[in-house]
C-alpha cells in the first residue's frame, strides 16, 4: 500500500496513473478483454499521446525525465483532462501552469448573474478578456450604460469609450480613464491568450479613433485592480465611486467589476438614477 510520503515523492506519476485508470476503454472503442487493472493500459495512453510506451511507463514511475510542454499537451488530450486537470498536470510536471489557450465564451451562469443582482445600488458587471460586457445589474445600466438597449457587438467598454459620441462630459477625467483602459486591456488580452482574437477590433479602433491609436501606440501595460472613478450624470451631479476587480474562479478570461458609492450622497444618487431607469423602461 502506498504511503503519503510515496504519493508525494511521485505526485506526477500517481496523478497520471489515477487519471488513466478512470477512463473506460469501451468508451474509446478499445476492447475491454481481461484487464488486470481498470482503465487504460500504459501503452494505450502512450499510443494516444504519440509518445514512447517505455518513456510513458518511466514517467509514471517517476524516472522519465522532465516532459516537454508538447508531450504534456498530448498526454492531457490522451487522458481527456479538463482545463483544471490539465493545469494541475502542468503544475506537477513543470511547476507552472500551461500556456493560456483563449476560448471565447459569452455565457454567464445564472448563479453569477444573481451575484451581480445582489450588489443592489452598486453598479456591477462581468467583462471578458476582450472587454465585452457579458452581464450587468440594474445599477450598471442606470449609471454606466443601457446595455440591454445596445447590440451585442456594441457592448464593449473600448467601443463605448472611444465612440464618436464619447462620454467626455460624463467622465471629467476621461483622458486618464482612457489611458488606464487601453493599458489594462492590452495586458488582459495577452494574459488570456486573446491577442490574435482582438486584433480586428484594435485595427478598427485605430482607424476610427485617433485617441485610441495614440494610446495604443504608446505600448503601456498596467493592471488596475481597484481605484476610484467620477461620473457626471444629469439630475444627480457628480457620482464618486470606488471600483474593485475580481477574478471569476474557473473562468480566467472573466473579471467581475464592482463600483461602490463612496458616500451616502453617492449611493442616493445611484438609487435616483435606478428609479429613473426603471420608470423609462416601463413606459
Amino acid at each position: 500500500m502506498s504511503t503519503a510520503a510515496d504519493l508525494h515523492a511521485n505526485a506526477l506519476g500517481n496523478y497520471l496513473r489515477d487519471r488513466r485508470q478512470r477512463i473506460d476503454p469501451a468508451a474509446l472503442g478499445l476492447p475491454a478483454g481481461r484487464r488486470r487493472t481498470p482503465g487504460l493500459r500504459r501503452e494505450e495512453v502512450a499510443q494516444r499521446a504519440a509518445v514512447s510506451a517505455t518513456w510513458y511507463t518511466w514517467l509514471e514511475q517517476g524516472r522519465g525525465g522532465a516532459p516537454s510542454p508538447e508531450a504534456l499537451e498530448r498526454i492531457a488530450q490522451a487522458l481527456m483532462l479538463d482545463q483544471v486537470e490539465r493545469q494541475h498536470l502542468f503544475m506537477l510536471a513543470q511547476g507552472r501552469p500551461p500556456e493560456v489557450r483563449y476560448a471565447a465564451d459569452n455565457e454567464v451562469s445564472p448563479r453569477l448573474q444573481r451575484v451581480l443582482d445582489a450588489f443592489g445600488a452598486s453598479p456591477a458587471l462581468v467583462r471578458s478578456a476582450t472587454w465585452d460586457v457579458l452581464a450587468w445589474n440594474r445599477a450598471a445600466c442606470a449609471v454606466l450604460a443601457d446595455y440591454p438597449a445596445l447590440a451585442p457587438g456594441e457592448r464593449n467598454i473600448l467601443r463605448l469609450i472611444f465612440a464618436d459620441a464619447r462620454p467626455c462630459d460624463r467622465q471629467p477625467e476621461w483622458e486618464s480613464v482612457a489611458r488606464m483602459v487601453v493599458s489594462t486591456f492590452r495586458a488582459d488580452a495577452v494574459r488570456a491568450g486573446a491577442s490574435r482574437h482582438v486584433q480586428g477590433m484594435v485595427d478598427e479602433l485605430c482607424a476610427s479613433s485617433p485617441d485610441f491609436a495614440r494610446l495604443w501606440c504608446e505600448q503601456e501595460v498596467s493592471i488596475y485592480g481597484e481605484g476610484s472613478k467620477r461620473i457626471d450624470r444629469d439630475g444627480v451631479g457628480t457620482l464618486n465611486l470606488e471600483y474593485s476587480t475580481f477574478a471569476v474562479d474557473g473562468r480566467p478570461e472573466l473579471r467581475l467589476l464592482v463600483f461602490t458609492p463612496m458616500a451616502p450622497a453617492d449611493a442616493e444618487g445611484v438609487r435616483t438614477l435606478m428609479s429613473a431607469y426603471d420608470a423609462a423602461r416601463s413606459q
